[in-house]
């Protein structure tokens, strides 16, 4: 057994989320973590809305609203969402927590006395018609190495590189267009340069590890190349307070420094909420442990490059050396698992143009899993995809619907009609246990795959078998099977799909939780193999409202211990089997239309 940390990318809490951003973080987490916890490891997934930065300042200002009135409305529909789509946190959690501050704080006060921290002086952007800070990412311009358009202050898209806002050719505000002023400044910033070795050093070992995705060690490789200081505080209002600079209140900490620790302080909530305070530190302190980061590939460089080097400035095992602070030492993550991008009709995501599925509006159309089904089998796991109505209703009916759905539904119902239980099976033909063999090693074949981060192929082996029972039922036409002779064979054969259903359901319930603990049910089960998230409501465990009140938010948490092993259970002879009803809702084609006329609407 080992011990896994799945730490997740925290979503940003400026409004709702669309499935281009649970494609990428959401779902491919949870089916890792839910496998790996029925394959006996003791698993800590965390994560929480980021709540801090300008993004979240202009949306509030366009609502008329504070910052922390946004980020709470946000949160909590996050929160819903997520757990709607039943991603099993063991906790959700946010920025804006005590707890969160203190960690934060803590950490930059280390990593500063460490030396890696200098101050330098620099040109800030301000909005001319407000004299409001204008941040990296809301400046943009023509990127000056590759003449790519619409570049921001910290980074262009198109060719990856890091950038400053005064880098830009051109820079104008996103906000509202004007030119910005540029402001003598000072700022704290991470020594990247003096971290370099150790970075490559690690990278270079993971790259021998021969884990990663090819895109993510080589994107994360190119960004050490022309390696620089990186500002981690930002002239803003509303943030985490900069240590040190607390009589300068227009100073915070940067999203690079804050939200990035977020994976650490969420551990250290959930430990203390779990009533042993010093939990977390099985998955931080201890070197056997491991840890998997899943984003989008937006977010590879913080990750792969920015989070390691302040953990590693943590641990002082940089050029200037160090010692760690009360935290101990803390792992380096194991593997960065990044996604490409889904696209939207061949359109990239764009809340502001209307290009976009939110996940509430799509979970309350169609069923979760059939969204969960379509990023796991057709979402961007290597290379950009694409979601197309077309495809979604297709993918549905014919491989949902179809496939799986009629396999449960067609075993269900000829055991309940002929024998209103699981029968007592006779001797088993080659074919039978051809059928049975087959499936019973997809737990490791899938297994595997779901390990390695090759989920499109594992539910696509997982489907394959689906396609074999499929066909056994098809040659062994137990429908024909109606004299009293035959039905010493026709138990045979519905035991052996039985069996196969069952198996089957517990390979698929890491990407499908919902419909396995329906198709447990219509076996004859209780409905609970996969367990679901809760919201729970509770109190900051560190600071109140200003006027002495708890402050209360929404964490999404669970009990995920009771899970089936990854392996064959043997059915129960003699369990009964009502009538059942049909697992998976089959679409009607008219709904790409529909969907397509309510995006132009």
């Amino acid at each position: 057994m080992s011990r896994i940390l799945s730490a997740v990318a925290w979503p940003y809490a400026n409004g709702p989320r669309h499935i281009g951003h649970v494609a990428g973080f959401g779902v491919p987490s949870d089916v890792f973590s839910r496998y790996m916890r029925m394959a006996g490891h003791d698993v800590l997934m965390v994560s929480g809305t980021d709540e801090h930065g300008t993004p979240i300042l202009v949306a509030a200002d366009q609502e008329h609203v504070t910052a922390r009135e946004l980020a709470d409305r946000n949160n909590r529909l996050i929160v819903e969402d997520l757990q709607a789509l039943g991603l099993s946190y063991d906790l959700f959690t946010r920025t804006t927590t005590g707890n969160h501050y203190n960690v934060v704080r803590a950490m930059f006060e280390v990593v500063r006395d460490n030396g890696y921290m200098l101050v330098e002086t620099t040109r800030g952007a301000i909005s001319p018609s407000t004299g409001r800070t204008l941040p990296d990412r809301y400046i943009e311009g023509t990127c000056p190495l590759c003449g790519a358009e619409g570049a921001r202050g910290d980074q262009c898209d198109n060719c990856g590189n890091q950038l400053d806002p005064t880098d830009l050719i051109n820079p104008h505000s996103r906000i509202n267009g004007e030119t910005p002023e540029f402001v003598s400044t000072d700022h704290y910033f991470l020594d990247l340069p003096s971290l370099a070795a150790a970075l490559s050093k690690w990278l270079d070992e993971r790259e021998e590890s021969g884990t990663w995705r090819p895109n993510v060690i080589k994107f994360s490789q190119n960004f050490l190349k022309e390696i620089r200081p990186r500002a981690m505080t930002r002239d803003i209002d509303w943030g985490i307070p900069v240590p040190g600079w607390e009589d300068q209140p227009s100073k915070r900490l940067y999203v690079w420094f804050d939200a990035v620790v977020g994976y650490l302080s969420a551990s250290i909530e959930w430990a203390r909420r779990s009533g042993d305070p010093d939990a977390w530190r099985k998955w931080w302190n201890d070197p056997e442990a491991l840890s998997y980061y899943f984003m989008g590939k937006d977010n590879i460089v913080f990750h792969s490059q920015i989070w390691p080097a302040e953990l590693l400035g943590y641990n002082g095992e940089g050029a200037k050396g160090g010692e760690p602070g009360d935290l101990g030492h803390l792992n380096l993550p194991t593997e960065v698992v990044s996604s490409e991008f889904l696209t939207m009709e061949g359109k990239k995501f764009a809340s502001s143009r209307g290009i976009v599925i939110y996940v509430r509006d799509m979970l309350s159309r169609y069923q979760p899993d059939a969204l969960r089904y379509f990023i796991s089998a057709a979402g961007p796991e290597t290379s950009d995809a694409d979601f197309t109505w077309t495809e979604f209703v297709r993918r549905t009916n014919s491989e949902l619907v179809a496939g799986w759905g009629n396999l449960v539904n067609r075993t269900a119902s000829m055991i309940h009609k002929r024998f209103g239980e699981i029968p007592q099976p006779g001797e088993l033909t080659d074919d039978d246990r051809a059928l049975l063999d087959a499936v019973e090693a997809g737990f490791d074949e899938v297994g595997s795959l779901i390990r390695t981060h090759h989920q499109k192929a594992a539910l696509g082996q997982a489907m394959h078998l689906v396609g074999l029972a499929n066909k056994y039922v098809t040659d062994q036409a137990p429908f024909k099977l109606k004299a009293e002779e035959e039905r010493p064979r026709l138990a045979t054969i519905l035991w052996t799909l039985a069996q196969v259903v069952s198996d089957l359901n517990i390979m698929l319930s890491p990407f499908l939780p919902h419909s396995a603990n329906d198709v447990d049910t219509v076996m004859g089960g209780e409905g609970t193999i996969a367990p679901m998230p809760r919201i729970d409501e509770v109190e900051d465990l560190d600071v109140t409202n200003e006027d002495g009140s708890p402050r209360r938010y929404p964490i999404l948490t669970g009990d995920y211990t009771h899970v089936p092993e990854w392996k064959r259970h043997d059915i129960e002879v003699g369990r009964p089997i009502a009538k059942p009803a049909p697992v998976f809702r089959k679409l009607d084609d008219a709904i790409v239309d529909e969907e397509l006329e309510r995006a132009q609407a």
